[in-house]
C-alpha cells in the first residue's frame, strides 16, 4: 500500500466528557466493532469481573474511573482507527489538555438526564481554541432525561457550538423506540435486549410512509415526523468542509451500554472525520505526507508493566514513517537514538511494530531520556509546541515516611513527575520539595503508585499557596530583580525544568508583588 494511502486510512481522536457520561463505555463499543474485543466489560457492573479493557491500572479498577489516557487501535471496514480515551475526572484535566495536542478530532459524550456539565465546557473549550472538529455524542437515551431540542440548544449555548442533528430519537427512556438516522435515512429499532449485540437497521427514505406506523405506532410516529420537520427547518445544511475547519458539530443519539447508535455514529465518523492533519512547529508549518519522519512527546507512563518498571513515552508521529531500529535524532539533546522494539497499543496488550505512519501513536521504552513535549526527528532541529504545564490549584509539602527509602522516594517522585502526574517545586529558602497538583485526587494516586510500584511511603503536609507563577528570566540582572529575589526568597521555588517560580499565598499578595515590581513578568502557565 502507500504511503499516502497508509495516511489517508487513519483517523485519531480522542473521546472527552465529565465523569460517568459514559466515555470509557463507549470506547469498548467502539473496540467491539471493530472486532478487537468479544464482550465488553461494563465499567461499574461487579457482575463481569474484567472491568473495562482500557482502564488497566490497578487504581482504575478499584475506583471505576479512568485515570491514565489509554491508547486503542484497530482496524474497520479498513480504516485504521486510533482512539485516546481520557481521563474525564477534573483532577487528571492536565493528562487530556496534553492528549488534544495528539489528536485529529474529538467526540463529545454528554449524559442525557445531566446535559451539558462543567468538565465537558473547559475541554470542548481548548478544541474551540484549536478548531478541533468535533461530533458530539448523546448518551443514555434508554434513560429518562432531558428533551432531545432543550439538549441541542444547551450545548449551543453553554458550550457555543453550532450543531447540526444526524440522528434523532424516537421516543426516550420507558417509551425509548429507537433512532432514525438522518444520516442514512433508515430507522433501527430499540429491542431493549442487550444480548443482541448489533440491531438490524430497516430502510425508511419517506417518512410518510404507512410503514412507520407500523413499527413504531401511531402517535410515536406522528410525534417523528413533526420532529424530524422542525430540524429540518431548524438546523443548518451538514457540510463536511464547516465541520472540518471546527464550526459545525454533528450530533448522534444512543446509548453506549446498550450498544445502541454507536454503529451509526462509527460509519458516519469514518465517513467525515479528518484524517492526519498537518502540525505547526515553531519553526514551520510540519504536512504529514512529507518523506522524513516528526513526532513528539505527549505523554510519559512509568510502570506499565508492574513486573518489569518500564517507562513507556508515547509519540504522535506527524510525517514520515517511524521505523524500527533506525536512528533518530532526540532534538532536546542533539544526539541519535534508536529504538529496537516500539510498541502499538491495544490497552494493556501491545505489539512491537516494525512501521508506523503520520496518525499513529508509538509507545516507546524510554529510560529517562525523554519530557512531555520532546520532538524527534531524521536530523532537522525541529521543535512542536503548544504543551503547556498550568499553574496548580493544590501544594503539599511531601514527607518521607521511612528514612530507609529515601532514593526510591526520589526516584519515585523524579519518575512520576516527568510523567506529568504534578509538578515538583523545589523551595529555594531549605530545599524542601512541594508537590502541586491540578485536583486533590492526585494525591492519593501520587501516594498509592509510590507505595506500590516503587516501595516507598509518603507523607504530606498542608501548604498554604494560592497559586505559582513562572518569573520571566529577561531582566535578571536588574537591580529591582535583585531586590525580588532577596525580599521574596522564602516564596521562591525552582520546578523540574530549574524555571525560578514564585508561590503566592493569596491572591492579594500576588496583586501587591506585581504592583511592588512592576518590571518583572509573572506567568501562569510554565511555556511563555
Amino acid at each position: 500500500m502507500s504511503f499516502i494511502k497508509e495516511i489517508n486510512r487513519r483517523r485519531t481522536f480522542g473521546i472527552i466528557s465529565h465523569p460517568d457520561a459514559g466515555k470509557t463505555t463507549l470506547t469498548e463499543k467502539l473496540l467491539l466493532f471493530g472486532g478487537a474485543i468479544q464482550e465488553a466489560g461494563a465499567v461499574k457492573s461487579n457482575k463481569i469481573k474484567k472491568g473495562a479493557t482500557s482502564d488497566f491500572m490497578e487504581i482504575e479498577r478499584q475506583r471505576g474511573i479512568s485515570v491514565a489516557t489509554s491508547v486503542l487501535a484497530f482496524e474497520y471496514n479498513g480504516t485504521k482507527i486510533n482512539i485516546l480515551d481520557t481521563p474525564g475526572h477534573k483532577d487528571f484535566a492536565e493528562d487530556t489538555f496534553r492528549t488534544l495536542t495528539a489528536v485529529d478530532s474529538v467526540i463529545v459524550v454528554v449524559d442525557v438526564a445531566k446535559g451539558v456539565e462543567e468538565q465537558t465546557e473547559k475541554l470542548v473549550e481548548v478544541c474551540r481554541m484549536r478548531n478541533i472538529p468535533m461530533i458530539v455524542f448523546i448518551n443514555k437515551m434508554d434513560r429518562e432525561g432531558k428533551d432531545a431540542f432543550d439538549l441541542l440548544d444547551e450545548i449551543e449555548q453553554k458550550l457555543g457550538l453550532k450543531v447540526v442533528p444526524l440522528s434523532f430519537p424516537i421516543g426516550m427512556g420507558y417509551d425509548f423506540k429507537g433512532i432514525y438516522n438522518i444520516w442514512e435515512k433508515n430507522i433501527n429499532l430499540f429491542s431493549g435486549d442487550s444480548r443482541k449485540d448489533i440491531e438490524e437497521t430497516i430502510e425508511i427514505s419517506d417518512l410518510d410512509s404507512p410503514e412507520l406506523n407500523k413499527l413504531i405506532g401511531d402517535k410515536a410516529a406522528k410525534t417523528l415526523r413533526e420532529e424530524i420537520e422542525l430540524v429540518e427547518g431548524i438546523y443548518p445544511e451538514f457540510d463536511k468542509q464547516t465541520y472540518l475547519d471546527g464550526h459545525l458539530q454533528p450530533v448522534f443519539f444512543g446509548s453506549a451500554l446498550n450498544n445502541f447508535g454507536v454503529r451509526e455514529l462509527l460509519d458516519c465518523f469514518i465517513d467525515i472525520a479528518p484524517k492526519p492533519r498537518p502540525k505547526q512547529s515553531e519553526e514551520r508549518l510540519v504536512e504529514p505526507n512529507e518523506d522524513k519522519f516528526t513526532g513528539f512527546v505527549f505523554k510519559i507512563h512509568a510502570n506499565m508493566d508492574p513486573n518489569h518498571r518500564d517507562r513507556l513515552a508515547f509519540i504522535k508521529i506527524v510525517s514520515g514513517t517511524f521505523e524500527r531500529n533506525k536512528p533518530y535524532l532526540h532534538v532536546r539533546h542533539g544526539k541519535k537514538l534508536k529504538f529496537s522494539s516500539p510498541n502499538a497499543f491495544f490497552a494493556e496488550k501491545k505489539e512491537i511494530v516494525d512501521i508506523s505512519y503520520p496518525g499513529d501513536i508509538v509507545g516507546l521504552h524510554d529510560t529517562g531520556n525523554f519530557k512531555i513535549g520532546d520532538t524527534l526527528s531524521e536530523g532537522e532541529i525541529i521543535n512542536y509546541k503548544g504543551i503547556p504545564s498550568f499553574s496548580p490549584e493544590h501544594f503539599r509539602y511531601i514527607n518521607n515516611a521511612d528514612p530507609l527509602k529515601s532514593k526510591q522516594l526520589f526516584k519515585g517522585i523524579d519518575q512520576l513527575m516527568d510523567e506529568g502526574v504534578a509538578q515538583l517545586f523545589t523551595l529555594e529558602l531549605n530545599g524542601r520539595k512541594v508537590i502541586g497538583t491540578v485536583g486533590a485526587l492526585q494525591y492519593e494516586v501520587i501516594q498509592y503508585r509510590l507505595e506500590h510500584e516503587y516501595g516507598a511511603k509518603c507523607t504530606y503536609e498542608n501548604l498554604n499557596v494560592f497559586k505559582a507563577c513562572w518569573i520571566d528570566p529577561k531582566g535578571s540582572k536588574t537591580d529591582e530583580y535583585k531586590e525580588f529575589v532577596r525580599v521574596k526568597q522564602r516564596f521562591l521555588a525552582k520546578d523540574k525544568q530549574n524555571q525560578l517560580v514564585f508561590l503566592a499565598d493569596s491572591s492579594f499578595s500576588l496583586q501587591m508583588t506585581q504592583q511592588t515590581y512592576p518590571s518583572i513578568k509573572f506567568h501562569f502557565t510554565s511555556e511563555f
